[in-house]
């Protein structure tokens, strides 16, 4: 099987090895993918948001299977164009990849379903902000209805700052949702979803801020771990029965049936698990550490789904023990982020891509905020933690940066946020 994978980041490098561990899987090309992936794969420089230039690419290659990473090119409808083309796919439909693109349209869907979520109000009026503003608090979260890679929310109990961000939205030209504030520690689980059958992965949980302790603004991520052991026992099974499931079913009773990979975000209280938000595919970092455990063919899972055969695909199988992702920042990031710095170190073992590329002289240089995904997997979570830490203390980027923390309260015993 023929595999195309589009994006450039830590996500695909992640997917490309997994992919190409899977014995069905005889070749690989990735779009534009970056230094790593072409260790394994043949990058090809596409405008990945072009439904065309995606469609004549994989024709070009012969691919059996196109796996859409990013969420940008899934809510631009670039599955859809592959489908009309008669290419199998893994990734929704422009119409369900609204579940990540509009948060409001999310709302609806969940409210429809059943599912418990914060209360929420859209202002897309900035003359209503100050009024909507004061119906919500101490603790204001007010996220971008638009697509802000990971870094368009703002969780404060500075009302000042929520304002600031909130009119920075509306000023682009964005509404903005405000929520109430969900308390409980926050999960990732990432199900493969075909109409209504639902199949779930491990949870893992990611490390927002960008400093030790949740220190510092929010980013697209700095470090995952999975499995979690504080999580109760059952938790999986019923985030897939109360949530996951209720949200695919209300889809295909509106026509718009989710094919691909659904992230749930969720915060776990004392009443279960609540919906923070959905993407419409794998979340990066959490991807890097998930599919290190993975046992089962990657791509015949994602082939099962693309092809609406997810339902005979076997029961997935996990290795035992854990797996961390600690990522590797440029200097700067989540701000304008320093690139164009020689990397040492960044071809040794679990070291995945995402901000790099190649200079005139063939070496390795930060092209991006998010730099490196540092992977370690261990027989337990403190051999996991120590294995990635490890790593990283190979590699060299000057000015970088990274959280030592990632996984560091779940093995202390204590909950993470």
């Amino acid at each position: 099987m023929r595999v195309l994978v589009i994006g450039s980041g830590g996500r695909e490098h992640a997917l490309l090895i997994g992919l190409k561990n899977d014995p069905s899987v005889t070749d690989l090309h990735v779009a534009p993918g970056n230094a790593g992936t072409s260790a394994i794969s043949t990058n090809h420089a596409v405008d990945i948001v072009s439904g065309e230039a995606v469609v004549a690419l994989a024709r070009k290659i012969g691919a059996d299977l196109v796996v859409i990473g990013p969420e940008v090119p899934l809510v631009a409808g670039v599955a859809d164009a592959l489908r009309e083309a008669g290419i199998a796919t893994f990734g929704p439909s422009a119409r369900a990849a609204q579940i990540e693109g509009s948060k409001a349209f999310a709302k609806d869907v969940m409210a429809a379903a059943g599912v418990r979520t914060a209360h929420a109000e859209v202002v897309d009026n900035p003359a209503h902000l100050d009024a909507a503003l004061d119906r919500f608090g101490p603790t204001w979260v007010v996220k971008d209805d638009g697509l802000a890679a990971g870094k368009g929310v703002v969780v404060t109990t500075d009302r000042d700052v929520a304002r600031d961000h909130a009119a920075e939205c509306l000023e682009s030209g964005h509404p903005v949702l405000l929520e109430s504030f969900l308390d409980g520690p926050e999960v990732s689980l990432f199900c493969l979803v075909d109409g209504e059958t639902v199949v779930p992965l491990l949870p893992a949980q990611d490390h927002k801020r960008v400093g030790d302790n949740d220190a510092g603004p929010n980013t697209g991520g700095m470090g995952a771990y999975t499995p979690l052991p504080w999580l109760p026992e059952g938790m999986t099974e019923r985030i897939v029965d109360e949530v996951v499931k209720p949200v695919a079913a209300e889809m295909v009773k509106r026509g718009i049936p989710f094919s691909g990979l659904l992230y749930a975000g969720l915060a776990i209280g004392k009443d279960g698990p609540a919906v923070v938000e959905f993407n419409c595919r794998f979340g990066d970092p959490e991807t890097q550490a998930v599919l290190a455990l993975l046992k089962s063919p990657l791509g015949e899972a994602l082939y099962a789904t693309a092809t609406g055969k997810l339902a005979e695909l076997p029961p997935l199988e996990w290795q035992d023990g854990a797996a961390v992702t600690v990522v590797v920042a440029a200097e700067n990031y989540p701000g304008k982020p320093r690139t164009g710095d020689v990397i040492a170190g960044a071809e040794a073992e679990g070291v995945l891509h995402a901000g790099t590329a190649r200079n005139a002289d063939g070496q390795i240089v930060s092209a991006g905020g998010r730099v490196l995904a540092v992977v370690g997997t261990g027989a337990d979570l403190a051999e996991a933690r120590a294995q990635a830490y490890s790593r990283i203390e190979k590699i060299k980027l000057p000015g970088s940066h990274y959280r030592s923390d990632i996984g560091r309260k779940a093995l202390e015993g204590q909950i993470s946020i």
